[in-house]
């Protein structure tokens, strides 16, 4: 199922469309991915608390610019397929391949504040953030002081 999902979220950045189509499909398809993401980080504890949820759902909010009500809808949808999920590169690759290398350190540093919302660090939250950041491909130094920022911040 979330195979089928992906295909067609690639197929839907890929196809030449109007480009208000192909601009939405896009900005959706990197929404979804983020948003698992972060879902992903958050479990990898395997204690998911309500402060990591409010976090989440104020970084969506703020990062993407949505309303409330659209903010938790993605952050839900983000949570069925962060379910069914079998592989970190299938998101990864859809954030890799259309965002330059500034966006996706943000993106490592929405991860690490996900990471941080209990006001700690498991090592699970902490190997899970630094295999995404090789997988996008943003370099171990910048990964270190996003993490350090987030930390201070916590």
């Amino acid at each position: 199922m979330i195979r089928r999902l992906f295909i067609q979220v690639v197929e839907s950045i890929s196809v030449t469309d109007a480009p208000e189509t192909v601009a939405a499909d896009r900005e959706s398809a990197l929404r979804l991915a983020t948003a698992v993401l972060m879902i992903d980080v958050a479990r990898a504890d395997r204690i998911f608390e309500e402060s990591e949820f409010d976090t989440m759902l104020q970084l969506v909010e703020s990062h993407f610019d949505l309303p409330p009500e659209q903010a938790a809808e993605l952050v839900n949808t983000a949570g069925e397929k962060a379910d069914d999920m079998v592989s970190l590169y299938e998101f990864t690759k859809v954030l890799h391949e259309h965002l330059g290398e500034p966006e996706k350190a943000h993106i490592v540093s929405l991860l690490w504040q996900v990471a941080y919302a209990d006001s700690r660090l498991d090592k699970y939250e902490d190997a899970l953030v630094l295999k995404i950041s090789d997988l996008l491909h943003v370099s171990r130094g910048r990964v270190m002081r996003l993490k350090h920022d987030a930390q201070r911040n916590a």
